[in-house]
């Protein structure tokens, strides 16, 4: 586990190539990545001549790396990195970059992730993962992640006292925010019926607690806080936990336990500071298991917490409607809810804007085996 703080760093920019079910013929990796890059330097009123740092996270670059996209986009750099954690990969590009600015090896640094991901190319990923995926699961007629999550949830059902009316509240109350939010796949509201009533992909699974994969790429700006002008979200602390239980815990507890302690340490603040919240959500079992290990709540306390602050969105949780409602864009899953709290702290998230000075990002994702073995905490601040 590492850690990394920051009191002079700060995001000054965010922006999100739009999300698209169905990409148009010709759509590429490397061009909603560049989309996003154009569309977040835009945001933050710099040129990319301004640019000499940059980190990728992406599943569906290749041939291409990080530098190919830095050539094709026309940077000039002095520090590049390539993060291949998937929905950890945010917060992982996140600390480097910190660090980066922090020793003057980068003064901007561009942080950009998602993928081109069509059917066929979640199909490829879904199959060949990693080895474990390839010699163990590709095999078994199985629907991916959702049977491996489905055993997961119903591990947690049992655990916390939990059933389907409560991931349904949280599924509702995402959708509710979608409505909000011009960016999002799935706006149209959703009752609770339509919820518990969606078909069953693996039980107790159904198709809305499945996160819907999409074409798009989320990008945000980093740098020292001496160069920044206007409103920004200043990075208070970054920490990271990676193969914490080595894939022998029982998987409701998520590598965010490990690692927010610290966060909340380094940053001075408590989770009852946190005025917005973005967890990564690829299943509604995972926002649960984020906000538990994040001190939010206690797992005695996660039911009455759904009904009395998710449900009536008091407790601004996935503002943007999550990758639930919003959709997965490949590796870009963890940096879309980034982006969401930065604008959110930067007065910019529209007719879903609420009142925040404390903002939180997790990040969860690479599933080794049987469930993710990274996790990570931003903590940011509203700076004028």
């Amino acid at each position: 586990m590492s850690h990394a703080t920051s009191s002079h760093v700060a995001i000054v920019g965010a922006a999100e190539s739009p999300y698209t079910r169905h990409p148009a013929v010709g759509t590429t990796t490397a061009g909603v990545l560049g989309d996003a890059v154009v569309r977040a330097l835009r945001d933050a009123g710099l040129q990319p001549g301004d640019v000499d740092g940059l980190g990728v996270a992406s599943f569906t670059l290749g041939p291409d790396h990080a530098i190919d996209l830095a050539w094709r986009l026309g940077l000039h750099l002095r520090w590049v990195m390539q993060d291949t954690n998937g929905g950890a990969s945010a917060g992982g590009m996140l600390q480097h970059a910190v660090r980066a600015v922090e020793a003057g090896d980068a003064s901007v640094v561009v942080l950009v992730a998602g993928d081109a991901m069509d059917h066929a190319a979640h199909i490829r990923l879904v199959k060949s993962y990693n080895q474990a995926t390839v010699d163990h699961l590709a095999d078994l007629p199985m629907t991916g992640p959702n049977a491996l999550f489905a055993m997961l949830t119903q591990r947690q059902m049992a655990a916390w006292q939990l059933d389907r009316t409560d991931y349904g509240h949280l599924v509702v109350a995402q959708r509710a925010w979608a409505g909000l939010n011009p960016g999002a796949v799935y706006r149209a509201p959703m009752t609770l019926d339509e919820y518990l009533d969606a078909p069953l992909v693996a039980t107790p699974l159904g198709r809305l607690d499945c996160v819907p994969p999409v074409t798009g790429a989320d990008a945000i700006i980093v740098t020292s806080e001496e160069r920044a002008t206007g409103r920004r979200a200043r990075v208070l602390a970054v920490t990271t936990a990676y193969n914490v239980d080595d894939q022998a815990g029982d998987g409701i507890q998520t590598a965010v336990a490990s690692c927010a302690p610290a966060a909340w340490e380094r940053a001075g603040v408590a989770p009852t500071d946190a005025e917005v919240i973005s967890v990564y959500d690829d299943y509604p079992a995972m926002v649960l298991s984020q906000l538990v290990d994040l001190g939010v709540a206690g797992a005695e306390s996660i039911k009455d917490l759904i009904a009395q602050q998710i449900a009536t969105r008091r407790l601004p949780v996935n503002t943007s409607g999550g990758q639930l409602s919003a959709g997965q864009a490949g590796a870009g899953g963890g940096m879309h809810g980034m982006v969401e709290v930065v604008q959110q702290l930067r007065g910019r998230a529209s007719d879903r804007q609420v009142e925040a000075r404390i903002g939180v990002v997790t990040g969860y994702g690479m599933v080794l085996y049987r469930h993710g073995s990274c996790g990570n905490v931003a903590v940011l601040e509203a700076v004028a």
